[in-house]
């Protein structure tokens, strides 16, 4: 998959404490509390949250903030961690927090070391746009794509709903407030023209058991390409993706950084043909203040390097070949960067 990088245009959900907080001046960031921080990630599938407060016994570990414990970001954050542990001297704790931007807030505070977080809201960050609303955070640097993040539209089959445009009237779940999920969903719906249905904004997980009891009648979800939620559904009842037409993803490339993407009929043993969708790219980022170079050109190498040991299906986009992924539009980390540049992997 290539994607292509347009100006960015995302509608999200206001953060309350980054706009109170915007007074402290450009480049500055905010005391950021954790229950002001939204739902950040199409990764978040679950209420469960740490606090983020894990620690090694000498202190030493470096926290990296994830998702939230039923979604793809925690479960694949744990095993990058562990890789990292294996491969360098240095520990990495993997920690359940909500996702993008939560990541972002904190590792900008100097609460996280690392986070794992859709690049769209990162380039918000920079630019104090998106849920960072006048107040720019740019403590922090790329250390390398992760995997593509695909929205993907889940109703039953024998519903009579046959294209996005048919989710006028109906109960949609769109993703928690805040969260990439949620954004993208309402991208879509509103390149279609769908305005009038009965909005319900929960995490993947929940919204999967909601279609299968009857209680929604479409849920999207930004997620790894296959994802296990969406298997794990289609073992319980006869579902479908939603295809978005070329008239409509052209309209949604020109207004977002979202680009189109293929989900070849491969990806779920339910799927009879490809469909078309949007992604974005999930990529590991690194304070600028709390890693020092050494410390990141290390832990790239021990995790790129290694990546064959991550059992995730998602780890199989870890790659050399597509390492840089993402980082268009973003400060690299000055470790990860001599990194990339000793193995010729800048253009």
């Amino acid at each position: 998959m290539t994607l292509k990088k347009n100006k960015l245009f995302m509608s999200m959900f206001l953060v309350p404490a980054l706009a109170l907080a915007a007074c402290n001046g450009e480049g500055e960031a905010p005391e950021v509390d954790d229950e002001d921080l939204p739902d950040a990630g199409d990764e978040a599938e679950e209420d469960d949250v740490d606090d983020g407060d894990e620690e090694a016994d000498d202190g030493s570990a470096l926290q990296m903030g994830t998702g939230s414990t039923g979604g793809t970001y925690y479960a694949l954050g744990q095993e990058m961690a562990n890789v990292i542990n294996d491969h360098t001297e240095q520990q990495v704790n993997a920690v359940a927090t909500d996702a993008s931007v939560e990541n972002i807030a904190r590792v900008s505070d100097q609460d996280l070391e690392l986070g794992m977080t859709v690049h769209i809201p990162a380039v918000d960050a920079l630019d104090g746009e998106g849920d960072f609303q006048g107040e720019v955070m740019d403590n922090f640097g790329f250390m390398g794509y992760i995997y593509p993040e695909t929205n993907q539209i889940v109703v039953l089959a024998d519903d009579d709903i046959e294209s996005v445009e048919d989710l006028e009237g109906e109960r949609v779940n769109i993703g928690p407030p805040g969260s990439a999920s949620h954004a993208a969903s309402e991208l879509v719906l509103d390149a279609h023209g769908v305005e009038d249905y009965e909005s319900y904004e929960e995490g993947f997980g929940d919204g999967a058991s909601m279609l299968q009891d009857g209680n929604v009648d479409a849920t999207f979800g930004l997620l790894g390409l296959p994802d296990t939620g969406i298997e794990e559904l289609a073992a319980q009842q006869d579902v479908e993706l939603l295809t978005i037409e070329d008239e409509y993803l052209d309209e949604i490339e020109a207004n977002s950084e979202y680009e189109r993407i293929t989900i070849e009929a491969d990806n779920y043993d339910f799927m009879e043909e490809d469909v078309e969708g949007i992604a974005a790219y999930a990529v590991l980022i690194g304070s600028l203040d709390d890693v020092d170079e050494e410390t990141a050109y290390e832990i790239v190498e021990g995790l790129y390097e290694n990546a064959d040991d991550v059992s995730h299906a998602q780890s199989e986009h870890m790659t050399m070949e597509d390492i840089m992924l993402g980082s268009e539009d973003l400060p690299l980390h000055p470790g990860a960067e001599q990194y990339f540049e000793e193995n010729d992997l800048l253009d």
